[in-house]
């Protein structure tokens, strides 16, 4: 049980979509709606919301809603819903959230400088009732019951077979504290091997240097990582925010498995479709 939450003033951000390579204004405003509101500027101020949108899950996670398209919302959405943001309109006057540093950090300090007030004491939520598993091959995401009432606890291991990542696990009880302090400054990462094919597919075309941790054959190429196992705590963020999908706070214990964003938006699909599995909270 949390409470919700909105911002107390306007807080703009500028940047490019790591995907689009377009350069985005990305503005946050405060909502008295009691839920979160996607405006795009660029076209007219068309106005849609997460209820009945189709996610996609494509290198990033993508929302459709009323005829439009937000790409790259993870870790937007990550960060509101970790700090109980649950009313907001996000205002961009182009398709794709800016990416910033990879992390979620910037969108922490706007939330910090823009400050947040209490709309009401208590935001409805879903408590996981039953246990399920989305699984492909060997990955896999399990939701259950959360060990506490009201915790929403995040374990992820990955494993890639090269020799600067290998296996890693990670865990995480998501407060506005541990967010910041373990998560938010997680980059996402990618591989030099696999640019010319993305760029081919129209992927990660504003990707730099800046806003990614780059990998070569051997090693991470051009600056330091802020963690040891700073790659499966990205994965950590992506989750938390392909879960914000719900529209609710969320109470459950989540382990994921080399899962990635396609079977995080599996995992919300089946319980937006089978309410049975959840209750309120």
């Amino acid at each position: 049980m949390g409470r919700l939450l909105t911002l107390a003033r306007d807080i703009s951000l500028s940047g490019v979509g790591v995907h689009s390579g377009e350069p985005v204004r990305l503005t946050l405003r405060p909502s008295e709606t009691g839920t979160l509101v996607f405006r795009r500027a660029d076209l007219g101020g068309r106005e849609g919301t997460l209820a009945g949108a189709v996610f996609e899950a494509l290198n990033s996670t993508n929302v459709v809603t009323a005829g439009f398209k937000v790409r790259t919302v993870e870790h937007l959405l990550a960060t509101l819903s970790a700090n109980g943001v649950g009313s907001a309109v996000i205002e961009l006057d182009g398709e794709e959230v800016p990416i910033g540093d990879g992390s979620a950090l910037p969108f922490v300090r706007a939330l910090g400088d823009a400050g947040m007030r209490r709309l009401a004491d208590h935001a409805p939520g879903v408590r996981i009732a039953r246990p399920f598993a989305v699984s492909d091959g060997g990955a896999s995401l399990v939701l259950e019951p959360p060990v506490e009432d009201g915790a929403l606890d995040l374990a992820y291991t990955i494993e890639y077979p090269h020799p600067a990542i290998g296996r890693l696990s990670s865990s995480v009880r998501l407060s506005p504290e541990s967010f910041a302090r373990e998560i938010a400054p997680a980059r996402t990462f990618g591989f030099l091997a696999d640019v010319e094919e993305l760029h081919l597919r129209g992927l990660a075309l504003g990707a730099s240097y800046d806003n990614t941790v780059v990998l070569d054959a051997r090693a991470v190429a051009g600056g330091a990582l802020r963690f040891p196992d700073e790659f499966v705590r990205h994965k950590l963020l992506d989750l938390t925010g392909d879960l914000a999908l719900l529209g609710r706070p969320l109470a459950a214990r989540a382990t994921a498995f080399k899962a990635g964003h396609r079977l995080h938006v599996e995992a919300v699909r089946f319980l937006l479709a089978h309410p049975e599995f959840g209750e309120p909270f």
